[in-house]
């Protein structure tokens, strides 16, 4: 396990610029890390037991830790409760809700498009998929007619996913990105993708031009980081939610 006490990690996350986070190592010994300035919105799809909200939070608190604000949509209601006492996170988790702040991010996108000196904001959208579907089924409730079939909250975040780089906006996308009714284009927008106990049919959707999927791994915390076509079998860092509450705890208080 790759876990925040370990011996120089805390000296190695905060060598590496704001605008990045770690992943985890690679069983070659090489930090693999996710720099948004270049890859600006990252998905995670694992199986089972394989850590995704665990991942999700590791590279959330990473970036909180950096200065960035967040925006945790989770229908769960209990995936992320370790941020919800932070002041720079805004928590969302019911359908309603989570409507309503992918509409906002609309105009926020706009907003931020001209402005230099933002915080970066950090979109992380935890069960995702089914997330979607619900949005979906939400705004048939109430659609008018001549309003747009589509949701708005899911257009709201296409648009984040196309133009998000340049407003400092990010996505960390819990899910496969399929159905939902995000476009192929839109799902082509995360360029940094880690998954974990997938099978093959799963790989070929998500990770097609890194090669044949691999054999999956039992131990904890293992990871395939896809990153310009290659995959790097990687050890994640994992933090618990006491380890990143209190991390950032400290961090606010200026104790780090």
């Amino acid at each position: 396990m790759l876990r925040l006490t370990d011996p120089g990690l805390r000296e190695q996350l905060e060598a590496l610029p704001a605008s990045a986070a770690l992943i985890g190592v690679s069983t070659d010994g090489t930090a693999i890390a996710v720099d948004v300035d270049n890859a600006p919105h990252i998905l995670v799809c694992t199986g089972t037991g394989g850590g995704s909200t665990t991942i999700l939070r590791t590279l959330t608190a990473q970036f909180l830790h950096q200065g960035a604000h967040a925006l945790v949509l989770d229908a769960t209601r209990i995936s992320h409760l370790w941020a919800k006492e932070l002041s720079t996170v805004t928590h969302r988790g019911n359908v309603a809700g989570i409507h309503d702040a992918l509409v906002g991010l609309a105009t926020e996108l706009k907003r931020r498009t001209d402005l230099d000196d933002v915080p970066r904001l950090m979109v992380v959208f935890d069960q995702t998929d089914d997330t979607l579907r619900h949005l979906a089924r939400y705004w048939e409730t109430f659609r008018q007619e001549g309003n747009l079939k589509k949701s708005p909250a899911i257009t709201a975040l296409e648009a984040v996913l196309y133009e998000g780089r340049q407003a400092r906006i990010h996505v960390l996308y819990n899910g496969l990105a399929s159905g939902g009714g995000l476009t192929p284009s839109a799902r082509e927008q995360f360029a940094t993708v880690i998954l974990a106990r997938v099978g093959t049919s799963i790989w070929q959707r998500l990770a097609p031009i890194a090669g044949p999927a691999p054999k999956r791994s039992a131990h904890p915390g293992r990871v395939h980081v896809v990153q310009d076509g290659t995959a790097h079998q990687t050890q994640a860092l994992l933090l618990t939610d006491a380890e990143a509450a209190d991390w950032l705890t400290a961090t606010a208080a200026g104790e780090i």
